[in-house]
């Protein structure tokens, strides 16, 4: 069966009652490799880098450095323009996947409870545009843009 949804029901999922609180102040993981086949799948492939707001000290269970969305618009959400999202290389890969982990603790393994988002990582294309998709150790690299939608 197909979802499909109007933009109103998106933008109400993506906006205080869903998506967009679910995620907030959360952080994104770069990882090498295909990504899994489901969100509620544990993790595959290399860290490359944590992705956090202006590149700061991210812990879980506090908001600072946090990454939010955007306020929502027909039918999706993107990273705040005005927000610098960024991390420095943890191992050195190539780009291949994006889990956007929500504030709570998340090791990355199998859950159905956690709130993540898996994406695409590409250089000027995917749902997630990163300045460089080659990540050196200690190499800062940003996302240029991210986007989710919902069908």
């Amino acid at each position: 069966m197909t979802i499909r949804a109007s933009t109103g029901l998106k933008n109400a999922m993506l906006g205080s009652v869903g998506l967009k609180d679910a995620l907030a102040n959360g952080v994104l993981r770069i990882y090498s490799g295909t990504q899994p086949s489901s969100a509620d799948a544990a993790v595959v492939g290399t860290l490359l880098m944590e992705v956090t707001l202006d590149g700061g000290a991210f812990s879980h269970g506090t908001p600072t450095n946090g990454l939010n969305w955007d306020t929502p618009a027909n039918g999706q959400t993107e990273k705040p323009v005005a927000d610098t999202w960024k991390g420095a290389g943890i191992a050195d890969g190539v780009a291949g996947w994006g889990r956007f982990c929500a504030n709570p603790l998340d090791d990355g393994s199998s859950s159905t409870s956690l709130s993540r988002v898996d994406m695409s990582v590409g250089k000027g294309t995917g749902d997630l545009q990163l300045s460089n998709v080659n990540v050196a150790t200690s190499a800062p690299i940003s996302v240029d843009y991210a986007v989710l939608r919902l069908p």
